[in-house]
C-alpha cells in the first residue's frame, strides 16, 4: 500500500509538472508576441560591468537596436545584462528570459520585457524561437551548449538556418580549429555544419552583419510571395 501511494504522488507530481511547463511555454509565447526582428545574444553570466567584453557587448546591443533590432538574452548579469542595458538605452525591446538556479540567479534591471523560468528547455525554445541572428560573445559551459544546440538544430533542420556570429576570434579561434581539424577531420560534422558561423572582432561588422542577412531575407521572402 505505501508503495502504491507513492507511485500514484509520483505521477501526480508528474503530471502537474507537465501543465507548469506548458504553462511557461504560454506565459513565453505570449509576452514574446511582436518583438521580431530580434537577436539572441549569449555569453558568460561572470563578466564584470568594468569589463572591457561588458562595454562591446553593449556596444553591439545598442547598435542591433538602433538599426531596428530587438535583443533576447538569458536575462541575468554578465553579457547578459550589458546586452540588455545596450538595447534599452537604444529604445528598443529589451527581453530577459531569466532562469531560477540553485543560488539565485537575478534578473538585470535592464530588461523591459522579464520573465523568470523554472526549466531550462522552455528558456532555450524562447531563445531560439524569436531570433533572426544569433551573436556568441565569450563564455563558458553554458555560452557552448547554447551554440552547439543552435548548430545542431540547423544541422538536423529543426529550425531555418540563421548566421551565429561569433564575437573576439583570439578566444574562439581554437574552438574552430578544433572544430575543423578534429570534427570535420574525422567526417563527425560536414563542411555546410560550418558555413554559417562567422567570426568578428569590430561591433559595427558584426551588426551590419545580422542588417545584411535580414534584409536579404526579407527581399527573398518578397519575391517568393510575388
Amino acid at each position: 500500500m505505501p508503495q502504491e501511494y507513492e507511485i500514484n504522488e509520483l505521477a501526480k507530481e508528474e503530471s502537474w509538472r507537465m501543465f507548469r511547463i506548458i504553462g511557461e511555454l504560454v506565459e513565453g509565447f505570449d509576452r514574446l508576441s511582436g518583438v521580431e526582428p530580434a537577436v539572441s545574444i549569449y555569453g558568460s553570466a561572470r563578466v564584470k560591468p568594468g569589463d572591457e567584453l561588458y562595454q562591446k557587448t553593449e556596444e553591439i546591443a545598442r547598435r542591433l537596436g538602433k538599426a531596428g533590432f530587438s535583443v533576447i538574452t538569458g536575462g541575468g548579469p554578465g553579457v547578459m545584462e550589458a546586452a540588455n542595458k545596450g538595447a534599452a538605452s537604444a529604445g528598443v525591446k529589451s527581453v530577459g528570459v531569466n532562469i531560477e538556479l540553485p543560488e539565485e540567479q537575478l534578473p538585470n534591471v535592464y530588461s523591459n520585457i522579464s520573465l523568470s523560468l523554472r526549466h531550462f528547455f522552455v528558456r532555450k525554445v524562447l531563445l531560439v524561437k524569436y531570433a533572426t541572428a544569433f551573436i556568441i560573445m565569450p563564455g563558458g559551459l553554458g555560452t557552448l551548449d547554447e551554440l552547439t544546440e543552435v548548430l545542431t538544430l540547423m544541422q538536423t533542420h529543426k529550425i531555418r538556418p540563421f548566421p551565429v556570429l561569433l564575437y573576439d576570434s583570439r578566444y574562439w579561434n581554437g574552438f574552430l580549429d578544433w572544430l575543423r581539424d578534429c570534427t570535420l577531420g574525422n567526417c563527425f560534422i560536414s563542411k555546410e555544419d560550418l558555413q554559417l558561423l562567422r567570426v568578428y572582432d569590430d561591433t559595427a561588422e558584426i551588426v551590419d552583419a545580422v542588417r545584411k542577412w535580414y534584409l536579404n531575407q526579407e527581399i527573398a521572402g518578397k519575391s517568393v510571395v510575388s
